[in-house]
């Protein structure tokens, strides 16, 4: 499948009419590249370019300007690509001044096989080597590359057969991000003409960029533009190409979830391993351990069939062989791709150490059977149960690392499978209903939620009243009521009444799958902490092989020459055999993969924890990040304030009545677009209509006057309304009752708008932004935290400073919400954008507060700190399991205690470190956000001296 979507390729039929002959014309994708030749220095040079070129195979028209050397060329990529058109210009004698800017194209590949950090470092390297791969990050605990890549020199197929030439299985997820796709399957497609008749008949349907057929699975790819079409229109249009002597139809194909049926497949396969491991490997247990201390029933066993050959060795040999080479096939191939990469990883270890114990036993079988005088014990018991307990926490590594992913399976799942579309005549009255898949839903198109039902996609209320549970989304436990104008979240619970939608955002647009996307993608993003556990795993497996070499050496000269070895040798046990079990359980004791997970699944949780508080954190750097913040930037308006002007005081200077008031304010800024005079109007309507009183009043010479207020007629008075500098220049007296007014309301933050009539002030409005009310709690709460907070603001200082007194670091963390922030967000340590804000704002920052709620500040910051504490402790536990358990295993305290941990036990313990990681990093799904904590505590404290929120103002 490629890599990258565009109009490319022929929009003409590719086949004449079904009674001529059809010709198969293989298409043609041409890309162009434009970039500029230094060197040109009149029309001759620009000719010469051109003509060099022309001459390179692939390239269709090349255009230089001989002026600015500006350089266009169209190639075919199947044939050259950009580097030898570069090239092509350098042998002509120029240069190339200016590089083309790249087209970088992104896709997801899901990787099997991978086993620990130096196989992920593996496939990286080797992704790297791949000429166009800009960059490649692969993630273990999510077995998924994600690559960016130059589609004009190579493609997803490339990228995943160098991923299978380094020894894995790959299966691309997508290969492009955020790109409007569907699969259809196709019914009545007899031959290749047919399915040729349907593509070029797609091709030339507008909105459509690219189309891919599957003949052998009757299958077609569309990429399109979701505001010309979408799946409906082109299953419609595949029906409409039928004719006399064809009939097509088409169905959505939706591809089964990947990450689930790989999750599933392969626990099944470690499980079912497991089941055989355990089949084969109890009975050689009995063989050896339990039925020969049990006299008369194990007596079988010593039976000799050839010199000193005994029918339990030969059993045993039996049992183990399978075992050893068709169950543990799995560990030889892993070492051998990891070794052909010239690293080590786990399969390593454990293929040495199963080795070690089952062909030293081969040896002491052969030994038997040609000796009358050898004596020697087999290790057939160990080779067989440390696969076992291997494969038994294998099995229990991939249970747990698909519990670390519940919290994205649960977003996905939000969107319902039918919704309820309604057609429409051009006057809005209903035609019909028809229920259809929710991939088949379309901009534009009107749906209808019923209550208890999920909102299908992202749209807009065209009728109707309901409360929305937005909890999923945003984690907000309350019902937000949806009036017509109101927008709706794909994925949300209508409550109560019957909505009308429009749907404005489908397929890869709208938020949820947003979410999902972002989510995914910082699930796959490394940490910097992660670079620890990177350069120790580099060296880890050649590091325990010299261990176990040293162990092994150490225990056969001590068997050797040591005084009194003798007393230490366990029944039945020859020193250089007590040695080579020594060196097998340093072998397989050690396990690297503890610390490739350690980051990795801490960060997956956390995100998707973080996702379902309504928080979307941005990869692995953000949240280390996030954790080292000192101080909070607070943006004012519309972050620490509702960005919407309120009325907040109103008084009258005269004998006018506040209904005459209210009729005069509503006939003249009507007509204004400010949004202080829409303030002003919303609320002079609302307490009108609690008072009941509605009046229409004729406005005459109606007249704006920028940056001071409006003037107009009503009726036979001239009314002005609009601030101190518009009295002054109306002649307007503003006597000191107004003036302490004006001064009592600018202290609180406050905004006044008077009210003339007949050159005389009448009434005043104090209009403000309003503080959000968690901005009290929030500051005070992050100073407890050891976080200071600072307000930025390009207000007037007084109001400035009225803001921090009422709100009653050094990494810093920005918080904003406009354009203008876009900036501050991308410097700061960490940006966090408010969920409402401008999709620019929340692309700059590393943060996004889906609810626009600043407590999640709090819950992102303390979140983070959790995350990276939890990393930490994963850091230690796996370091200390390795520093403990390797010692252990080498025997130091054998001598001492008589303690020993056989190859067996070695092999549980390994498997045990892994699961104990993964454990650990679960426990972050219990984390509560810390005002909810402080919350049920009902803490009765004296909350903590704050000091006041320093305001800096900017200019401009």
């Amino acid at each position: 499948m490629s890599g990258t979507c565009g109009s490319e390729g022929l929009q003409q039929p590719l086949l004449q009419p079904a009674d001529s002959i059809a010709i198969d014309i293989p298409e043609k994708k041409n890309r162009s590249i434009t970039f500029k030749v230094g060197g040109i220095k009149c029309a001759s040079c620009a000719a010469s370019v051109e003509t060099a070129l022309l001459q390179l195979d692939g390239v269709e028209n090349a255009t230089v300007s001989p002026l600015h050397g500006h350089t266009r060329v169209q190639y075919v990529p199947d044939i050259t690509n950009p580097k030898k058109v570069m090239e092509a210009v350098e042998d002509a004698g120029f240069s190339v001044s200016e590089c083309p800017t790249q087209n970088i194209a992104v896709c997801r590949i899901r990787i099997k096989g991978m086993t620990c950090t130096s196989c992920s470092q593996s496939i990286e390297s080797s992704l790297k080597l791949v000429d166009g791969v800009k960059k490649a990050v692969v993630g273990l605990a999510i077995a998924e590359a994600i690559v960016h890549f130059d589609p004009n020199i190579t493609d997803s197929g490339s990228i995943a057969e160098a991923i299978e030439a380094a020894g894995f299985e790959t299966e691309l997820v997508i290969s492009e991000i955020d790109v409007n796709r569907t699969c259809l399957e196709l019914e009545g497609l007899n031959s290749v003409e047919d399915g040729s008749i349907i593509q070029s008949s797609l091709e030339s349907v507008e909105g459509v960029n690219h189309v891919e057929m599957d003949p052998t699975k009757n299958r077609v790819t569309i990429t399109y533009d979701a505001d010309l079409t979408g799946p409906r229109s082109l299953i419609h249009h595949i029906q409409e190409t039928s004719d006399e002597t064809r009939s097509f139809r088409a169905s959505l194909y939706i591809p089964p979830n990947g990450r689930e049926l790989e999750q599933k497949r392969e626990s099944q396969l470690f499980r079912t391993q497991f089941f055989l491991s355990c089949l084969l490997s109890v009975p050689i247990f009995m063989f050896s351990m339990v039925l020969p201390m049990l006299p008369p029933y194990g007596n079988w066993l010593d039976h000799k069939i050839c010199k000193k050959l005994t029918l339990g060795m030969l059993a045993r040999l039996i049992f183990c062989t399978p075992v050893q080479f068709i169950i543990g096939r799995r560990f030889y191939l892993g070492a051998y791709h990891a070794l052909k990469r010239r690293t080590a990883n786990m399969d390593v270890l454990v293929a040495l150490g199963t080795n070690a114990a089952y062909f030293y036993s081969v040896y002491v079988v052969i030994k038997a059977m040609t000796s009358d005088i050898f004596e020697g014990h087999d290790f057939f018991e160990t080779s067989a149960m440390l696969t076992s307990f291997i494969l038994l926490g294998k099995y229990l590594e991939v249970m747990a690392k698909g519990k670390t992913t519940d919290a994205l399976a649960k977003l996905i799942d939000l969107t319902p499978d039918t919704a309820h579309l309604l057609t429409q005549d051009v006057h809005g009255n209903l035609i019909s209903q028809l229920d259809i898949s929710t991939p088949l839903i379309q901009r534009n198109d009107i749906l209808r939620i019923f209550p208890g039902e999920k909102v299908p996609v992202d749209g807009v209320v065209t009728s109707g009243e309901s409360n929305v549970n937005e909890s999923m989304i945003t984690g907000e436990a309350r019902s937000i009521p949806k009036r017509p104008g109101d927008k709706v979240i794909g994925g949300t619970v209508n409550q109560d009444g019957c909505l009308m939608v429009k749907a404005t955002r489908v397929g890869t647009d709208t938020a949820l799958s947003q979410i999902v996307q972002l989510v995914e993608a910082a699930q796959l993003a490394r940490a910097p902490v992660q670079r620890l556990a990177d350069k120790i795993s580099r060296i880890f497996v050649p590091i325990v092989v010299s261990l176990a070499f040293i162990t092994w050496l150490g225990w056969f000269i001590h068997g050797l020459t040591g005084t009194g070895a003798e007393n230490l040798l366990p029944n039945g046990l020859s020193g250089s055999e007590l040695a080579l079990q020594f060196c097998i359980s340093v072998l397989v004791v050690a396990c690297p993969c503890a610390l490739g997970l350690a980051t990795p699944t801490a960060i997956m949780v956390a995100t998707g924890k973080g996702a379902s508080l309504g928080i979307l954190i941005k990869g692995g750097n953000s949240m280390e990040m996030a954790h080292k913040v000192k101080t909070v930037v607070f943006d004012k308006t519309g972050t620490l304030t509702m960005g919407k002007p309120v009325v907040a005081d109103s008084k009258l200077f005269s004998i006018f009545s506040m209904e005459n008031l209210y009729d005069i304010v509503v006939a003249v800024e009507a007509n204004s677009e400010h949004p202080i005079a829409k303030a002003v109007v919303e609320h002079a309507k609302m307490l009108r209509q609690r008072l009941g009183t509605q009046s229409a009043t004729e406005v005459q010479d109606f007249e704006v006057h920028i940056g001071t207020g409006v003037s107009a007629k009503v009726g036979a008075k001239t009314v002005l309304v609009g601030n101190k500098r518009l009295m002054k220049s109306g002649n307007v007296l503003v006597g000191p009752e107004v003036d302490n007014y004006i001064s009592e309301q600018e202290k609180l933050a406050r905004t006044c708008v008077l009210i003339a009539v007949e050159g005389v002030v009448v009434g005043a409005f104090a209009v403000t932004d309003m503080v959000r009310p968690e901005a009290r709690i929030v500051v005070p709460f992050l100073q407890s935290m050891g976080i200071s907070s600072v307000m930025v603001t390009g207000d007037n200082w007084a109001t400035a400073n009225a803001v921090a007194k009422e709100m009653k670091g050094i990494n810093v963390g920005m918080v904003g919400d406009g354009i203008n922030d876009s900036p501050a967000l991308v410097a700061a340590d960490v940006g966090m954008a408010i969920g409402a804000g401008t999709d620019v704002a929340i692309e700059a920052a590393d943060i996004v507060l889906i609810k626009s709620n600043l407590e999640d500040v709090v819950t992102a910051i303390s979140l983070s700190r959790e995350t990276m504490s939890r990393i930490w402790l994963n850091y230690i536990w796996a370091f200390g399991y390795n520093i403990i358990s390797v010692p252990i295993a080498a025997g130091v305290l054998y001598p001492i205690l008589g303690l020993r941990m056989p190859p067996w036990l070695a092999g549980a313990c390994m498997a045990l470190s892994s699961l104990s990681v993964l454990c650990s990093s679960l426990l972050l799904k219990t984390y509560q956000k810390p005002l909810q904590r402080k919350t049920k505590k009902n803490c009765k404290c004296a909350p903590p001296k704050i000091r006041d929120l320093k305001p800096i103002m900017l200019i401009g």
